[in-house]
């Protein structure tokens, strides 16, 4: 029998560079995606696929989807991984940078899974994998448009997960707390660019100061932990619907379904510093 095939989405770094490495080492033939493949030359090192593909054109992901299918013949599992984090106040952001956060975070995700559907069906088996966040389950000031992201991306997974059922595909939520990434400073830059001027400005050094923090960053996990929560769920024979996993994932979500909503403000503002 052939090996798997998988398919690991903004695979240059992070959580999905981790993750393929860590299919890889599970023996399936993984291919890595990202926007610019001179950035995957060390996965390529290790027999990595690396694959051209933008996740925001269309064409770019057909075209990576009928070269996966034209050289394995078939496609197991699809790691949705690919996205950022956009902050800024809600009144500052443009719309334009809205969208195109919604195009990388969710609509990407979905397009490349609607293009992977059929394959697997045929195989009447596969797992669709959507990489969250526990921002998909918490609230954070300035961060809304990212967390819009991510409590779409959950909604649309558990949708998914009914209707992919009877064909034997699995659709399983990754819920990633603290890692150890470039998100966080990504997240801030945006942040500064948007608010640091006008209403939102001594908000938004608190939320900056936050995302960039030391302290912080020393707590969180490493990608590792991500990637062997998502090669778990890609071996159960029933893996469970979502893994929430990393620095804070479960407690900041169990309090989350604990706390009213006004007093998890008032936890969320003070862990972040925010001005009362």
């Amino acid at each position: 029998m052939p090996a798997k095939t998988a398919l690991v989405t903004g695979a240059s770094s992070g959580i999905g560079e981790a993750t393929a490495l860590k299919l890889n080492e599970l023996g399936y033939t993984v291919y890595g995606a990202a926007r610019r493949t001179d950035r995957l030359a060390k996965l390529a090192d290790r027999g990595i696929r690396p694959l051209a593909m933008d996740v925001t054109h269309d064409a770019s992901m057909q075209t990576g989807i009928d070269k996966i299918i034209a050289e394995s013949g078939r496609i197991d599992v699809l790691v949705n991984n690919a996205g950022y984090g956009s902050y800024g106040a809600l009144e500052d952001v443009p719309l334009d940078e809205a969208r195109y956060q919604f195009e990388v975070n969710v609509f990407g995700a979905i397009r490349l899974t609607q293009l992977v559907l059929p394959h697997m069906r045929t195989q009447h088996s596969g797992t669709v994998v959507n990489v969250t966040s526990i921002g998909g389950k918490i609230h954070t000031p300035l961060g809304g448009w990212y967390h819009g992201t991510k409590f779409a991306l959950e909604a649309l997974s558990d949708c998914l997960r009914l209707e992919a059922k009877p064909f034997g595909i699995d659709v399983v939520v990754i819920e990633p707390g603290g890692i150890a990434t470039e998100w966080g400073a990504i997240a801030a830059t945006k942040l500064e660019k948007s608010s640091t001027d006008g209403a939102y400005a001594t908000q938004a050094a608190a939320v900056a100061s936050s995302l960039r923090s030391e302290a912080n960053a020393n707590r969180n996990s490493p990608p590792s932990v991500i990637a062997d929560a998502i090669a778990k769920a890609v071996t159960a024979r029933r893996p469970k619907t979502r893994y929430a996993t990393g620095f804070g994932a479960r407690p900041l979500i169990a309090l989350r379904r604990l706390l009213p909503d006004r007093a998890f403000d008032t936890v969320i503002s003070r862990a972040i510093g925010l001005p009362r």
